[in-house]
């Protein structure tokens, strides 16, 4: 075989494959020719390693086809941009979708944390059974508010970044199961009654409201948006609509997922306004504030940017492409 020869008659394909890929997106016509010219230059390949097994040449033809491969495998490499869509319209999209399910979620945790408890402070002789006198002394007087401030602040934001985030994924793991979600959410909100109560009846409402609000409000809201979407899963197969089941609690897993990724980001603000807010000497009504700023701030970004990006077709699941590794093809 002429090798020279060869080349000279293969080289507009070779280079047509590598420029194919590494465009950043082909139409359908461009990835039958990606895919073409894949099976063109794998002949090639096999023919030069068979009759004049040349290894520059060997190895040329072997990084076109790697790289054709990984572009028509659907591939990705991380950019900063793929970050910026996923907080612009992916995140908030899912967020925008899923709202009756977490709205109503944090409805109902809130309407049951004032039930427990404004029931336990006309009813101090329960929390007796649970904690001690002394130990009701000591919460009440000192270990709520020093809880902000014993350590600091760099340490204790990581500290209770990790603690929230922990709690949050547990309502989406579990989300499939349906039970350990409200389990987790009852939990978190029997422990801010009780806590409540205690600070109520000893006439420390304004110390317990003062230091809770600031952070809580986008906190719990965050921890609320968690147990919503783990109970959407959990519907997702209960009740799959046109979809099969599997292919529902695919898609619904999937955009919990990202939202999962994109909660870590919101406690991680609620985290630096409880280590650094909360116990800082700012008036308590300066704190609050920068709490229900925080709060407002995330409803914003939900009902604009969540609702502009549903409205354009997104649902904050993975692009279609990325669902299957299938082969490109027109259309």
């Amino acid at each position: 075989m002429d090798l020279d020869a060869l080349v000279t008659r293969r080289r507009p394909g070779w280079d047509r494959l590598a420029a194919l890929s590494k465009q950043r997106r082909l139409s359908g016509v461009e990835s039958d020719e990606l895919l073409d010219g894949y099976q063109r230059v794998a002949t090639d390949l096999s023919t030069v390693r068979s009759t004049a097994p040349d290894p520059s040449l060997v190895t040329h033809l072997s990084g076109l086809l790697a790289g054709a491969r990984l572009k028509s495998s659907g591939t990705r490499t991380f950019s900063w941009s793929m970050v910026g869509r996923f907080f612009v319209e992916d995140f908030p999209a899912a967020l925008y979708r899923l709202r009756r399910w977490w709205i109503l979620t944090a409805l109902i945790n809130v309407v049951v944390g004032f039930a427990l408890g404004t029931w336990l402070y006309y009813n101090p002789v329960v929390e007796n059974t649970l904690i001690s006198p002394a130990e009701v002394a000591q919460l009440v007087e000192s270990d709520f508010a020093s809880y902000y401030s014993e350590n600091a602040a760099s340490s204790f934001a990581t500290q209770v970044w990790v603690n929230n985030v922990w709690v949050a994924a547990q309502c989406i793991v579990f989300g499939v199961l349906g039970l350990p979600v409200i389990y987790v959410l009852w939990q978190n909100v029997a422990n801010v009654a009780v806590t409540g109560s205690l600070m109520h009846q000893h006439g420390r409402a304004d110390v317990f409201w003062g230091l809770i609000t600031p952070h809580g409000l986008l906190e719990l809201t965050a921890v609320f948006v968690a147990g919503g979407v783990g109970l959407r899963l959990f519907w997702a197969w209960v009740a799959p609509g046109a979809r099969t089941r599997l292919s529902n609690l695919a898609h619904e897993g999937r955009t919990a997922a990202g939202v999962s990724l994109g909660l870590i980001v919101v406690l991680l603000v609620s985290g630096l306004i409880e280590a650094f807010v909360t116990p800082s000497p700012l008036p308590t009504w300066a704190r609050v504030g920068i709490g229900v700023l925080a709060l407002g701030l995330f409803v914003l970004y939900v009902f604009t940017l969540g609702r502009s990006a549903v409205r354009r077709g997104i649902t904050g699941d993975v692009d279609e492409s990325l669902v299957e590794q299938s082969a490109p093809t027109a259309g």
